[in-house]
């Protein structure tokens, strides 16, 4: 057994011996032959478990964001704009809540706003006798209601139903209310320009626009069925102030004791609001 061993070795040693008429290898190149072959067996087994693993997404491939491809200049300024249309609503409530509060405001509560429920309180003090304008309110108000609506519609024509798609995100019952309001838009068309200022409890106004950028609806179109859907509607709510009168002027008088209080609690509100998620924000990135 002790006389095989060395024999064993001694033919090992042989069988690593360079050709003589090759170049000899010596053991700093044998092991960097040895080390290369290793790292590129690594390298392929690393390729391998790469290849076969799912890929990982973009940051711009999200849910809740609407698009499905990496964002354009277009599409960064159609997103803030989205962005400055829900902060200038939201902005716009406490004044909105003053200028409700008096009837000499209401004219132009309705002309900077279009308000809706100030042309009906318009309509309600004229048909008590008031001497409020009320023909370049209603005519100016038509066109400031529609002042940015054309920004749901670059979002239809953008990104096609996505905008709709983050809304129905934000929990299951805004999934049901959009499913519902886009069925409704289906249905009716370039009708449902008109039926948008309907008063209900769905969002069937920004479902409208959207749908119509999507389904490829001209852009002057859009902007003058949008017009006079707004005007016959601010119409209407005018119409039905005259026919109410006194008892929403009763309404209007108490409001009105209550108006400024009303402002500031709105703008207290919002500053809170904005202080919570901005702490909330900045929890979440520690």
């Amino acid at each position: 057994m002790s006389e095989e061993k060395p024999k064993r070795a001694a033919d090992e040693a042989i069988e690593y011996q360079a050709p003589e008429d090759s170049d000899e290898i010596t053991r700093e190149a044998f092991e960097i032959r040895v080390d290369d072959a290793g790292t590129e067996q690594r390298e392929a087994t690393s390729a391998e478990i790469v290849e076969g693993a799912e890929p990982e997404r973009e940051w711009w491939d999200d849910p809740s964001l609407p698009w499905r491809h990496k964002p354009s200049r277009s599409d960064w300024t159609c997103m803030g704009w989205i962005a400055f249309l829900g902060i200038f609503s939201l902005c716009m409530l406490p004044l909105r809540a003053w200028l409700l509060g008096s009837p000499d405001r209401l004219p132009w509560l309705v002309a900077l706003m279009g308000s809706r429920s100030g042309t009906a309180a318009l309509g309600s003090v004229v048909s008590t006798g008031g001497s409020q304008p009320w023909v370049w309110p209603i005519l100016l108000g038509t066109l400031m209601s529609i002042k940015l609506d054309w920004v749901y519609w670059w979002a239809g024509k953008l990104w096609g139903r996505g905008m709709i798609e983050v809304w129905a995100g934000q929990s299951e019952r805004s999934r049901k209310n959009y499913a519902r309001a886009e069925r409704w838009a289906q249905k009716l068309g370039w009708l449902g320009m008109f039926v948008a200022y309907v008063p209900i409890p769905l969002p069937i106004m920004p479902v409208v626009f959207v749908l119509a950028g999507a389904s490829g609806m001209n852009w002057k179109k859009f902007m003058i069925l949008d017009f006079f859907a707004a005007g016959i509607w601010l119409l209407a709510y005018f119409g039905f102030g005259l026919l109410v009168g006194e008892p929403a002027v009763a309404v209007l008088k108490w409001y009105g004791k209550l108006a400024n209080y009303v402002a500031i609690a709105l703008v207290v509100g919002i500053v809170f609001l904005a202080f919570r998620r901005g702490s909330k924000k900045a929890k979440e990135a520690a």
